[in-house]
């Protein structure tokens, strides 16, 4: 697969190229967390392997405007399986907008994705695969279904084994629950503003209703492959966040201090790469994607 550069060159924003150590890890953390991170110890201080550094694509915002991206590595704590990996590549990006921006922006980049596989690689999609009919579908795709999560919860809720409730008022879907969703609607669905508790702490209140969050996952292959977010604008939200997730403040007061003194609205992004090549190979386990697998725990050469 290319490299996702052009298409955001084409808008005006900047790659990033950063480290994988951070202080301040972004998805495995608060109540609703079903993750955790990977901690290392680097001369004698505590770090993390990073889950993912959509903070510092934050900052990158308030220093090219037009928006920031990457494409690195991410680490995650749990075991792998069919449809996770314990290190993945990570295509993340950030913009100045709302949610609605940011979905519509994913939406076209993954159908330029698609273009580009039928482009340069449709012969290896072939014969992986035995068809492109879901690259053709998804490249000249218009605007995705879209279901809020209390209208799933609404069809879901007497599937034994569909959706999961870790405490009241933090609910998800299993993975059970995200089939049921695709094959209703088609293949792909966006669920959007689920309870506030089930994400991370930084994503934005929805003013409508402050249990749920300016949040959507996008649907396809073996399930959630993109996770689309707004950020708090306002620095009283923000602390309200990581009271109500009860996240530990210290790591996260300059990403604070970065919000109270450069407001600014933005959205962003996360596309697991071999999710998405496990639905464009139409392949059954992740594991089968990954050039060098890795497992957790495990010393493996090179």
């Amino acid at each position: 697969m290319r490299q996702p550069a052009p298409v955001w060159t084409k808008r005006g924003a900047r790659n990033l190229h950063l480290p994988v150590t951070t202080g301040s890890i972004s998805s495995p953390m608060g109540r609703g967390s079903d993750s955790s991170p990977v901690k290392v110890e680097l001369e004698s201080v505590p770090t993390y392997l990073a889950d993912s550094m959509q903070f510092v694509l934050e900052f990158g915002c308030r220093l090219a405007p037009e928006g920031s991206y990457y494409l690195m590595p991410s680490f995650r704590g749990e075991a792998a399986d069919e449809t996770h990996l314990c290190q993945f590549f990570h295509s993340e990006a950030e913009i100045a907008g709302g949610l609605d921006d940011m979905i519509e922006v994913v939406e076209a980049y993954l159908r330029h994705l698609a273009g580009a596989l039928l482009t340069h690689s449709r012969d290896a999609v072939t014969g992986m695969a035995g068809t492109v009919q879901h690259l053709e579908e998804l490249a000249s795709s218009g605007p995705l279904p879209r279901i809020t999560f209390d209208e799933a919860y609404g069809i879901l809720k007497d599937l034994p084994g569909a959706v999961k409730e870790l405490e009241p008022g933090c609910r998800s879907l299993t993975r059970e629950g995200e089939r049921v969703l695709m094959d209703k609607f088609g293949g792909y669905v966006w669920l959007t503003h689920p309870d506030h508790l089930s994400v991370p702490f930084y994503q934005a209140f929805d003013p409508q209703d402050p249990t749920k969050a300016l949040s959507a996952d996008l649907l396809f292959g073996v399930g959630e492959t993109v996770v689309a977010g707004e950020r708090h604008t306002d620095v009283a939200d923000l602390r309200r966040a990581l009271d109500l997730h009860e996240v530990p403040k210290d790591a996260y007061e300059w990403y604070v201090t970065m919000n109270e003194r450069h407001p600014m609205r933005t959205s962003g992004f996360g596309l697991g790469v071999e999710r998405f090549l496990l639905w464009a190979t139409q392949h059954d386990d992740i594991r089968d994607l990954a050039l060098l697998l890795r497992f957790n725990g495990a010393n493996i050469l090179p």
